[in-house]
Order: structure tokens, then C-alpha cells, then sequence
């Protein structure tokens, strides 16, 4: 079944290459990122495509270019409408098409058109705009939805790039839902929380994502069942089981499946944790995002060219990435990078570099033992100085590039330290209490003019406060407890204020845009704010039975082990005797549901399960790791080698994409453009 969702990606991308034969092709992140993952710009320019440009109202067509494709993940209103007419008012196209990824549904939703009209009215009035904006009536104005939703990772991983930013709740969020609710309407937790009751940029977020998941589902021709894992989760997953398409669409469906829906809240010390021996979790974690995209990194190519490599030079020629989908041998590297463990993957990279070269007849010299970064880089030098060699093997090189850049990076040997301070904070929780842990915390949070290379920044203070949180669970309040946070805080407020320079995550946390502008109370009010989000944090799993630890103590054989959460979930799941998953809530019962759960109290009724079906997703809203996608690959394999598991998730995870999505996002108002 995942050759079945890569397969539907790449139809969805060869719909929109029907339509860009001789166009200017204007792209927004969301679509790029997707495209990014199934062959990148070529796929359209292959197809005909003049250009694919940015898009921006600083761009528009040249003189002659009569023809226009936009390609866009959002709504055709607001921001995304002014963009468009910016770009057609300063072109001369006779012939505009375009391609929104929101379906004209969820477009009715976002303009409060309640009834289902038989024709697509909002996409049809929009195509008279565009001829309106081309300044003859006469011109052909095009409107159509399609599903760019998924990219595939790998075949069994696959991320949703539009969504990247959309994030489950966090307990403080509860507090701002009940800021604009009446007394006697207000929530007494997220569980009780219901659609309706959201923000409405958030209802069309997630409305958008339930219509795009349906149309992928429908061209699947899944007949899915929902369960939730979490408050946010019971939202999504309820909208997708009452969906009215959907409802119509299970009807004809030929492949049943179970669609598992969980809040990476209950699970953030999975989502920052360094304890997966992974080496593209070390990749993803240690070299600068790639710019536009979610889930890739920027890899420095310049030492395969003949300019000298320094700060000046780094942006002169184009960076490498992960993925590569159009270079069969680098993409099957790339799968094995990712299910092996971090020695066996760079031994892999290794493997397939000397075999290239080989094959190439390079003079190479083999060297085995332990591979080092220097050694891939002597071996990556031979190709450089013949160009069809270069152009053949493009894609191991950045692959190569990227082990070997990770390997000697500054970051990378901070890897161990986190991973050393994690296993400590496990035992010290096992033997005392949080008070403890904070006060061993407070020893490594230094001003910025106290810093070595080593010593961990602000940022990554942060990791690890939201790692202590998220493990240890409901705390317990009192003195002691008010003391070391308060000796933390302390610490963190006057660090903020000594930076020199403020990162992009703490310009967002601060509403600062300089140290400058940065003043005591607001160090000390963001400082607040953080740990009433932790403590929050610590309180996300206070309502569940099954899941509501994250480690399994110590003993006199063994240490405190951290337990994942997807771990835990799937090891219910594949459990033989398939008891009731009493934290793993049904969702697509109506009144056949309610009926059942009335006779089981008098007669045996086998209610729904995740594990009744070949195919099982699992869906984390928030993102997934690469340590968890492993973790879930090797648990399958061992409980149930014959079950189909697809993980799909909102973006690929490190551990400072966390802090921003927990500290500087406003989750219950995202950006819809309008």
C-alpha cells in the first residue's frame, strides 16, 4: 500500500503537468515543498514549463509570456488573491490557470456558504476575476482543486507540507479558548473542547486538511475507520469520520483500513530526545534548513567546485539536499540512511561512495575501519574533476556531503552531551524528584560571554526544559518545587537579556526584533510564559489511563528507560488478546456505535479496533522524528510482520522546530491568508 501513496503523490503532480506546457509556473512553499519530494523542479520543466518562479507580487511574467500556472496550498482569497492579481496586472498572460490544493468545499466553509452546490461557483468566480485582471473578458481564466497534500519520505513515511506549521493543542491553549467564552460556558479541560467552539481561522485549517486528506483517501479508495489519541486528535479525527464526502465516499470504498490520530503534545520528550541512534536525525538536527523547506537541509557543495570555501563563498553556488527521487541508487541510500542504525548508515554512505567510484575507475583507496569525515571528503574529491562522473553520481555526492558536514560540525559532538544529560535526568527522576533535576540544570545555563563551543545556548536550554516536562507528568507543587523554578527562571531571564543577538526563535518568543529592543520585564514576562506552557506540558497526559507515563523505572537490573509513546500505542494495538484501547478512542461510531456499547452490557459485542484491518496509519499531528518512524518500523516487523503501517505527520521533527512550535506559534490562529 505505500507504493499505492507514493504512486497517488506523483499523479497528483502529473495532473498539474498537464496544464504547464509553455506557462510561467508561480509556486507557493507549501506546493514546492511537495514537489520537492517527487522530482523537484525538473518534473516541470520536463513537462514544458518556460519557468517556475517564486510566489511573490516582486515577480510576474516577461513580455511574450502569454501563458500562467499558480500552484498554491491555500485559500484563493485574501493574501493569496492579491498576490495572484499583483502578478497578472504586471504580466501580459491571455491564459491563467489555477491550481489550489484547498477543495472548493472547504472554500464554501471559508466564505460561510453552508448548502452543497452542484457546481464549484467560488473557483468559477474566481476564473472571471483572473480574466478581469488579464483586462479582456475574452481570455481564459482556469480554476481547479487537486489534493497536493503528501510527499513521500520513504514509502512508508510521508509528510504533509502545507501543514507544517499546524501543531496539536497545548493545556495553555485551554485558557485562551475560555478567554472569549461566557462563565458559564467555559471548558473544564481540552477534552471537553469540541469543532465549533474553535477560532475560525482554525476550523478552516482544519476543515482544509480534512477535505485534502478525503480527496487523497477517495483516490486511494480507502474505507478508513478513526480513532484519536488526544484532544486535538478527537477533532480531526471526528471531522474526518463525519465528513459528508467522506461518509459517501466509504460507501464504494475497496480497501478497508484503521487511521490512528495522535497529539504529539502527549509526547514531547519523543519529539526532542537524542537517544535515537539515528544518522539523518543527526543530519536533520545539526545543518541549516533548506530555504522554502520544512523537512530538508541545505548541504554546502562548494568543495566539489574550484572556489575556495568560506563564509563569502557559501551562498554562491546552489546547496545539495536529502532528497533525491529522480536518481534510483541515491534514493535507495537515502531509504537505507534512514532504517539504519547511525555506524551501519555511515558505513552504507561509505559503501556506496567507493563502489561509484569503482565503477567510475577513480583512483579510490580503500580504508575500512571506522569512517570519518575527512576520509568521505578525500573520497568525494575524486569525483570533482570530471564532469559527467559529477553528473552521474549528483545525488550520492550530496548525500556523502551531508554525512560528512554532520560529522565535523560544532553541533554534532553536543549530540553525546544531550543524550549523557538525558539518561542522568531519567535516573535522577527514578531516585528523586524534579527540584533535583532543575537544580543540575541551573549549572550549565550561562550568560552568553561565559559560553565555549560546548556549552549549550538558550535554545537548547529550552529543548531540555521541555524534554524534563513532558517526561516526568503531573508535578507536584509546593516549596521546593517553587524554588529551583524559580533559581531557573532567574538564571534564563538574565542570560536572555545578555544576548547579543537574538535568534529567529527568540525574536518570535520576545516580539523583539533586536537585543536592543529586548528590556528586563519583557525577558522576564516571556521567561513566565515559558513555564506556564511547561507546566502545562507536564498536565497532557493527566487524563489518560493507559499512556499516562513515559518511562519505566529503574531496578536492580536494569535502568529508568524512556518509553515513546508511538511505542506504546502500537504495543496496545498488536496485542493478541485485543483488550478495549481505552485511551485510543473510536470515532466513527454513530448510533450503530451507541447501540452496541447498550447491548455489550448485556451480551458480548466485539467493538472496533485499530489492529481489525490489513492497513493501519498512524497520524501524528505535530510532526514525527526519524528515532520514532524507526521505532514504529521495527515494532511492526516484530508483532505483526503482516500489517501495512503508513506514518503520516504534519513535517518532519528536531528539537528546535519543537521549541518553535510550542513557544513562538499561535496555534489557534494560524495564518490562512486571509
Amino acid at each position: 500500500m505505500g507504493s499505492k501513496f507514493v504512486g497517488i503523490a506523483n499523479h497528483v503532480w502529473e495532473k498539474v503537468c498537464e496544464k504547464v506546457k509553455r506557462a510561467v509556473v508561480f509556486m507557493d512553499c507549501g506546493c514546492a515543498d511537495s514537489l520537492h519530494w517527487v522530482g523537484g523542479i525538473s518534473k516541470l520543466l520536463q513537462a514544458g514549463a518556460i519557468n517556475v518562479k517564486e510566489f511573490s507580487s516582486f515577480e510576474a511574467g516577461l513580455p511574450g509570456q502569454t501563458k500562467a500556472v499558480f500552484v498554491v496550498s491555500t485559500l484563493l482569497k485574501g493574501r493569496t488573491a492579491d498576490i495572484i492579481r499583483d502578478i497578472v496586472t504586471l504580466s501580459s498572460f491571455q491564459y491563467c490557470v489555477v491550481i489550489t490544493a484547498v477543495s472548493h468545499n472547504a472554500h464554501l466553509f471559508a466564505n460561510n456558504v453552508t448548502a452543497e452546490l452542484e457546481q464549484d461557483l467560488v473557483f468559477e468566480q474566481f476564473g472571471e476575476l483572473l480574466c478581469q485582471w488579464m483586462g479582456n473578458m475574452n481570455y481564459t481564466g482556469e480554476v481547479m482543486h487537486l489534493p497536493i497534500l503528501m510527499a513521500p519520505i520513504v514509502p512508508h513515511l510521508f509528510i504533509t507540507p502545507a501543514y507544517s506549521s499546524f501543531f496539536s493543542f497545548v493545556p495553555q491553549d485551554l485558557k485562551l479558548i475560555n478567554n472569549t467564552r461566557p462563565d458559564k460556558k467555559k471548558f473544564g479541560s481540552l477534552n471537553d473542547v469540541d469543532y465549533h467552539s474553535l477560532p475560525f481561522q482554525l476550523q478552516t485549517q482544519i476543515r482544509s486538511f480534512v477535505s485534502s486528506l478525503n480527496s487523497v483517501f477517495e483516490l486511494l479508495q480507502l474505507k478508513e475507520e478513526c480513532f484519536a489519541v488526544g484532544p486535538t486528535s478527537r477533532i480531526i479525527a471526528g471531522e474526518l469520520a463525519n465528513y459528508s464526502q467522506a461518509k459517501q465516499r466509504r460507501k464504494h470504498g475497496q480497501f478497508k483500513a484503521s487511521i490512528v490520530f495522535v497529539d504529539r503534545t502527549l509526547d514531547l520528550s519523543g519529539s526532542v530526545a537524542h537517544h535515537g541512534d539515528s544518522l539523518v536525525e543527526k543530519i536533520l538536527n545539526t545543518l541549516p534548513k533548506f530555504p522554502g523547506l520544512a523537512s530538508d537541509v541545505k548541504v554546502n557543495m562548494v568543495d566539489l567546485t574550484a572556489v575556495q570555501n568560506n563564509e563569502e563563498t557559501e551562498n554562491m553556488i546552489a546547496p545539495g539536499c536529502l532528497s533525491q527521487p529522480n536518481d534510483p541508487s541515491s534514493k535507495a541510500l537515502w531509504e537505507s540512511m534512514l532504517n539504519m542504525k547511525h555506524k551501519e548508515a555511515v558505513m552504507e554512505v561509505r559503501r556506496h561512495l567507493v563502489e561509484a567510484a569503482s565503477k567510475e575507475n577513480l583512483p579510490i583507496k580503500m580504508s575500512l575501519g571506522r569512517v570519518t569525515p575527512e576520509q568521505l571528503n578525500t573520497y568525494v574529491q575524486l569525483f570533482k574533476t570530471n564532469l559527467k562522473v559529477l553528473e552521474n553520481h549528483c545525488g550520492l555526492l550530496q548525500l556523502t556531503m551531508a554525512t560528512a558536514q554532520t560529522l565535523r560540525h560544532t553541533c554534532y559532538s553536543k549530540w553525546d552531551n544531550f543524550l549523557a544529560f538525558e539518561r542522568l535526568l531519567l535516573q535522577t527522576l527514578d531516585d528523586s524528584d524534579v527540584p533535583c533535576v532543575l537544580t543540575q540544570l541551573l549549572s550549565i545555563i550561562k550568560p552568553h560571554g561565559e559560553r565555549d563551543a560546548l556549552d549549550y545556548n538558550l535554545e537548547e536550554i529550552l529543548v531540555l526544559l521541555v524534554y524534563i516536562y513532558s517526561v516526568v507528568g503531573e508535578l507536584k507543587m509546593d516549596e521546593t518545587m517553587d524554588k529551583a523554578e524559580c533559581a531557573v527562571k532567574k538564571a534564563l531571564v538574565q542570560s536572555l537579556c545578555d544576548e547579543p543577538n537574538l535568534s529567529q526563535i527568540l525574536q518570535q518568543m520576545t516580539g523583539c526584533s533586536s537585543a536592543s529592543e529586548l528590556t528586563s520585564n519583557i525577558a522576564t514576562d516571556v521567561v513566565e510564559q515559558v513555564f506556564e506552557t511547561l507546566r502545562g506540558i507536564a498536565r497532557a497526559r493527566a487524563h489518560m489511563k493507559q499512556f499516562k507515563t513515559l518511562y519505566s523505572p529503574g531496578g536492580n537490573t536494569h535502568q529508568a528507560m524512556f518509553q515513546p509513546l508511538v511505542k506504546q500505542i502500537l504495543e496496545e494495538i498488536f496485542r493478541p488478546d485485543r483488550p478495549d484501547t481505552v485511551d485510543i478512542e473510536y470515532m466513527s461510531g454513530g448510533l450503530t456505535e451507541l447501540l452496541k456499547t447498550g447491548f455489550s452490557m448485556f451480551m458480548k459485542v466485539s467493538r472496533p479496533h485499530p489492529s481489525d484491518h490489513p492497513l493501519l496509519i498512524l497520524f501524528l499531528v505535530g510532526g514525527v522524528t526519524i528515532s520514532e518512524v524507526r521505532v514504529i518500523k521495527d515494532l511492526v516487523s516484530t508483532y505483526k510482520p503482516g500489517c501495512q503501517v503508513i506514518v503520516l505527520s504534519t513535517r518532519l521533527l528536531t528539537p528546535l522546530d519543537v521549541t518553535q512550535l510550542i513557544f513562538a506559534n499561535d496555534r489557534l490562529h494560524p495564518d490562512i491568508g486571509v
